[in-house]
């Protein structure tokens, strides 16, 4: 019989939290060994979901400001002051 496939959360905050509580567990160091392994995997399963969803964010953010950069006026120099 094969396992349900694991479920990630669906929003950032929310991955980002369990991790949060994972990374608790494992830095009190009273999880047994195999527990222990199953939260790092899960884990880093959860830091991948994190990192995608922030260079997707990062992404956008670059993109707005390519837009706004582009959709502003040119203004023009001004003069530099004479001697």
């Amino acid at each position: 019989m094969t396992e349900p496939a694991e479920t990630l959360p669906t929003t950032f905050e929310e991955a980002q939290a369990e991790l949060e509580q994972i990374v608790d567990r494992l830095e009190r160091g009273q999880v047994p060994l195999d527990e222990a392994l199953e939260l790092w995997e899960r884990g880093e399963r959860l830091y991948a979901f994190c990192r995608e969803k922030l260079d997707a964010a990062q992404g956008k953010v670059e993109e707005l400001a390519r837009r706004a950069e582009q959709q502003r006026p040119a203004t023009q120099p001004e003069p530099e002051p004479g001697p």
